[in-house]
């Protein structure tokens, strides 16, 4: 089994990579701006740290508010 495990690192380590850059941005983004769409602060924070890949994209695309 942990031979399976190794055949995939090549693959999830730019995902794991691109995860944590989008997180850290979407954190970021988040902290230093106070005008959202959709919800408040507290709540893109929780969902741009706990649903992954998805979190931070949905943050960037529908929730980030105009400048």
């Amino acid at each position: 089994m942990p031979e399976n495990i190794s055949q995939f690192i090549p693959f999830l380590v730019p995902i794991i990579v691109i995860q944590f850059g989008l997180m850290v941005a979407a954190i970021i983004h988040i902290l230093h701006h106070n005008k959202y769409r959709f919800g408040n602060r507290a709540l893109w924070l929780v969902i741009s740290i706990f649903i992954g890949i998805i979190g931070p994209v949905l943050y960037f695309t529908i929730g980030k508010g105009d400048e």
